[in-house]
């Protein structure tokens, strides 16, 4: 009997029929092209045991001139830098207390601390970090007291509460000695305030008419979006700049306050990395220039690296209002990121976007910096004259699914529009895709704000994560591998992702929806999902003989699976063929179809498998669920006969 090798085209097809498809592959999950063939993703590690507080949404690694490795992550709650595993926590401080404005209370038998400081400002959920306290007598000792804590409810504008605990986070309970306030040097410094882990629609005082007609104090039926916390990220030399990239004021979303971490001179850095990130405006002061020209309000800083000009998009006007006009680009003096006043002397200065209603994102690539509205497209370009930096419009009537949703692999941009997706080479241009129907039929628009993408250039793939229809959170991924031109998808929960040539592999992250410890990934990093099994499939498309109209017999499989890399002492995989005679009929248990799905394994000993199926047309499946499995699919044979019409 003849064998029918089992070829089919690499990269999943979504828009057209099964049946349609013939000859191509119809569904996967945790599964890549590599060369044509499919085979297992790569799998993950967790970086580092420690954790970190908030939803991170934005990372940046760079290398200083001391040969510091820096990864910063922003998060809701948090602002961190990580080097050698260790989260050093450099989260702007919003005020700083007098010694002695700070006093403690503790209860025998309770965890519970109330702290007292007149009018301290800060809400529920917000950070604080204490120091000069002394015991408060008995369990409650000093180690207790003067760490970074997050306040637990808020008692009224002069007290609050924490949770007393030990240095490795675990509760301390006071007891009766514990009668003491902590002394006459305790000191407050307030964080500024954490963000929202994701963008959320409520209804609130001050959303409508005060005092209007729903009650004094009553929130209003008005729906107010509250902003999710995001922050976007650049090294100007070996220090880091960053900004919130919105936030709520006066219940208009504006962007934020931009601030700067110093890196220092110091050969080590530990002493610069216990310090805090502090507002560029009073680096203005410092410097001796005026800082009401620095903007407090920004969408996103980042630097011109060819031409170390500080670059703010989205804005507030310069020194005539505090307006913020989310179309407006400004830029402070060439290698001077305090100095914002336009003069003679420098090159400070600003133009405007004039398409669309805001800036979304802007993102650099080698000879220029790209900027996206929510309608257009720009070319920002350093002229090197007087007006300093020149605007083009490249494209118009284009879309955007989120600040994040953009990436660049070899000086092209590829983007995740509103409702397909684009790349730009020069021109602005529709990525054909075969998953569109796919994914933009299963993406939770509401929630499109979380959509990240980012580069894995070892297997030359673009990612992109996004939250499906029915989900709040990113659980979802789609590829896009621009030196194979395919296209495959899957299940995977990431709210970050960095590709950087800085670090061997690319890096994740990954806080549950509802939970406050995030995780640090390595990816591509060993074949399993950390300590347990990844779940990883491929599935084809029904194929035929003779185009359908004859049932064929199937008696006997040779597999083609390459077990490279596996660490599993037999190495197995599990084998699916699935017949069916009408493409609408069901694969199981469907009373027009008497065949079952013929399920089976093959291993690294395997020559052949024997089975049984007739139909008219077959699917063909692979998957495993093994830990210290890694597979590579190559062309099956399946023995085939002719077996009539009916």
């Amino acid at each position: 009997m003849p064998f029918l090798k089992l070829t089919f085209k690499p990269g999943i097809n979504r828009d057209t029929t099964n049946y349609a498809g013939e000859g191509g592959w119809w569904d996967c999950d945790k599964v890549r092209f590599y060369s044509g063939f499919p085979q297992k993703l790569g799998g993950w590690i967790e970086a580092t045991s420690e954790k970190f507080f908030g939803t991170c949404r934005q990372m940046k690694n760079w290398i200083t001139s001391y040969s510091d490795s820096f990864l910063a992550l922003g998060t809701n709650e948090k602002v961190y830098i990580e080097v050698g595993g260790i989260f050093y926590d450099i989260t702007p401080l919003r005020a700083t207390t007098s010694a002695g404005d700070v006093t403690f209370a503790a209860s025998s038998g309770s965890s519970t601390i109330t702290v007292t400081d007149t009018n301290f400002g800060s809400s529920a959920g917000d950070y604080v970090t204490f120091s000069g306290a002394v015991s408060l007598g008995g369990n409650i000792t000093a180690a207790v007291l003067n760490q970074n804590y997050q306040i637990a409810t808020v008692i009224d504008s002069n007290n609050y509460t924490i949770e007393a605990k030990d240095t490795s986070g675990a509760a301390v309970v006071a007891d009766g000695s514990d009668s003491g306030n902590g002394g006459a040097a305790v000191v407050g410094e307030y964080e500024i305030a954490i963000g929202n882990a994701s963008l959320t629609l409520g209804y609130g005082w001050g959303s409508g008419p005060w005092n209007g007609s729903y009650g004094w104090g009553l929130a209003s039926p008005v729906p107010v979006t509250l902003p999710s916390r995001d922050w976007f990220f650049d090294n100007f030399d070996n220090d880091l700049i960053m900004n919130i990239r919105q936030q709520l004021v006066s219940s208009a979303t504006v962007g934020g306050p931009i601030y700067y971490w110093v890196r220092g001179t110091n050969a080590n850095p530990t002493t610069s990395l216990e310090t805090r990130a502090v507002t560029l405006q009073s680096l203005a002061t410092t410097a001796g220039y005026d800082a009401t020209w620095v903007p407090t309000q920004t969408t996103q800083v980042l630097v011109s690296q060819n031409d170390k000009h500080l670059l703010a998009f989205g804005a507030d006007i310069p020194a005539t209002s505090a307006d913020f006009d989310p179309l407006l680009i400004r830029w402070a003096s060439q290698d001077t990121p305090e100095q914002w006043e336009p003069q003679t002397t420098n090159t400070a200065g600003f133009i405007r976007v004039s398409k669309g209603s805001r800036i979304i994102r802007a993102i650099p690539t080698r000879q220029e910096i790209i900027v996206f509205t929510d309608t257009s497209m720009y070319s920002l370009q350093f002229t090197g004259t007087t007006d300093v930096f020149s605007l083009q419009e490249l494209g118009n009537n284009t879309s955007i699914m989120s600040s994040r949703a953009v990436a660049t692999a070899n000086n092209v941009i590829y983007w995740m529009g509103q409702d397909k997706f684009y790349f730009y080479d020069g021109r602005v241009q529709t990525l054909p895709t075969t998953v569109r129907e796919y994914v933009f039929k299963d993406i939770s628009f509401s929630n499109a704000d979380q959509v990240i993408s980012g580069t894995n250039e070892g297997f030359n793939e673009i990612w992109w994560f996004y939250p499906s229809l029915n989900s709040n959170w990113n659980d979802r991924y789609v590829i896009y591998n621009y030196l194979e031109n395919t296209w495959y998808f899957g299940n995977l929960s990431r709210t970050a992702w960095l590709d950087t040539p800085l670090r061997a592999y690319p890096t994740a992250v990954y806080t549950p929806e509802g939970g406050n410890e995030g995780t640090l990934y390595t990816h591509e990093f060993g074949i399993n999902d950390a300590e347990s099994p990844m779940v990883s499939y491929i599935q084809s498309n029904d194929f035929d003989i003779d185009d359908g109209e004859k049932f064929f017999l199937t008696r006997r499989l040779i597999p083609d699976v390459n077990f490279n890399q596996s660490t599993a002492n037999i190495p197995e995989v599990d084998i699916a063929i699935r017949p069916r005679n009408f493409p609408g009929s069901q694969y199981e248990n469907d009373p027009s179809d008497t065949q079952n799905v013929i399920q089976t394994s093959a291993n690294i000993y395997t020559d052949q498998i024997f089975l049984r199926a007739r139909a008219r047309q077959m699917a063909f499946k692979i998957a495993s669920d093994q830990l210290g499995v890694q597979w590579q699919l190559g062309v099956p044979r399946l023995d085939v006969r002719e077996d009539g019409k009916r």
